[in-house]
């Protein structure tokens, strides 16, 4: 199978996250690269249960690797918050004591 033929927006699980979603809530900075390299991958996408993007699980998660990867893109919205309670991926950030970006 060729990396053509994976769907990187399929979102198998209950709220619609799809492999990067996974990959920024995780951490997995490695897996990322190669998703974002693809013109068919939102990396804004949110899912379904929080209105949460990628920046915003990694920055609440602190992977500051992934956080920068994702800043450095012109279509990632720093500002971007969840559909829950309005946070944004620095209040996040701030709010769980990560320091470093």
């Amino acid at each position: 199978m060729k990396q053509e033929d994976v769907n990187p927006n399929h979102a198998p699980t209950k709220y619609s996250r799809t492999p990067l979603l996974l990959a920024a809530r995780s951490g997995h900075e490695g897996v990322m690269k190669p998703l974002l390299q693809r013109e068919d991958v939102n990396p804004d996408q949110t899912d379904t249960e929080y209105g949460r993007t990628p920046l915003l699980f990694a920055a609440e998660g602190g992977h500051e690797g992934v956080v920068r990867v994702l800043l450095e893109r012109n279509d990632v919205n720093p500002n971007q918050p969840d559909t829950e309670y309005g946070q944004t991926p620095l209040l996040l950030a701030a709010g769980r004591g990560h320091e470093g970006w």
